[in-house]
């Protein structure tokens, strides 16, 4: 099978598996990853086919919407890529970065790096800052039932892996814990720059959102 029919079944696959998807980590935001992670892939050395398809698959099974399961993403991209009969070193390469790329894995001690994770990781980062990142952080925490603000729950800045899956904060504290931390762990010289604007709205957002609930 040759690349484009390798990529447009992915698409579909991705498009019906998530239909019913959570609307922060839904196909929309695949499709967001998927056109920012072609974008960088310009300006660096890479296998493209690896990087279009682990941007497509990234959250084909994300772990907090399976109990916490980190390897069902894998699991779930290895089954549908072999069932293509793509080449194996292409599947495990893709495997890899699903487990390495989301920032709950920054906890863990780094065992695998390569191009094609920097650059789908600085897509993925991307979309979860700026104004669609500000959207979707209250998606979740809309989804997750939390609260969007409480002055006397202070953002926790020393978390480790297992308090950040289980946190159950207001959403504006993930900005402290998350979002805003995600412009200096960019890995691409094109992904550091995208990400400056928005990052810099968030700060305006937050000023503005302060100024109105005090």
């Amino acid at each position: 099978m040759n690349t484009p029919d390798i990529v447009e079944k992915t698409i579909s696959f991705v498009q019906d598996t998530l239909k019913n998807a959570e609307g922060g980590h839904d196909w929309w935001h695949i499709h967001r990853v998927w056109t920012n992670a072609k974008l960088i892939a310009q300006t660096e050395d890479c296998d493209l086919l690896i990087v279009e398809l682990a941007a497509l698959l990234h959250d084909i099974a994300d772990s907090k919407f399976h109990n916490g399961d980190e390897e069902i993403g894998p699991a779930t991209a290895g089954k549908f890529l072999n069932s293509l009969q793509v080449d194996a070193g292409t599947v495990s390469h893709v495997q890899q970065i699903i487990r390495h790329m989301s920032f709950k894995a920054s906890f863990d001690k780094a065992t695998f790096y390569s191009n094609e994770l920097a650059i789908v990781q600085d897509a993925d980062r991307l979309d979860a800052i700026g104004a669609i990142g500000i959207a979707r952080a209250f998606t979740y925490g809309g989804f997750k039932a939390r609260e969007i603000y409480n002055p006397n729950i202070k953002p926790n800045l020393n978390m480790n892996k297992e308090e950040y899956k289980n946190t159950t904060a207001p959403t504006i504290n993930h900005f402290y814990e998350k979002l805003l931390l995600l412009k200096d762990k960019m890995n691409t010289p094109t992904g550091k720059q995208l990400a400056k604007q928005r990052h810099n709205f968030m700060e305006s957002y937050l000023q503005q959102f302060y100024s109105e609930v005090q």
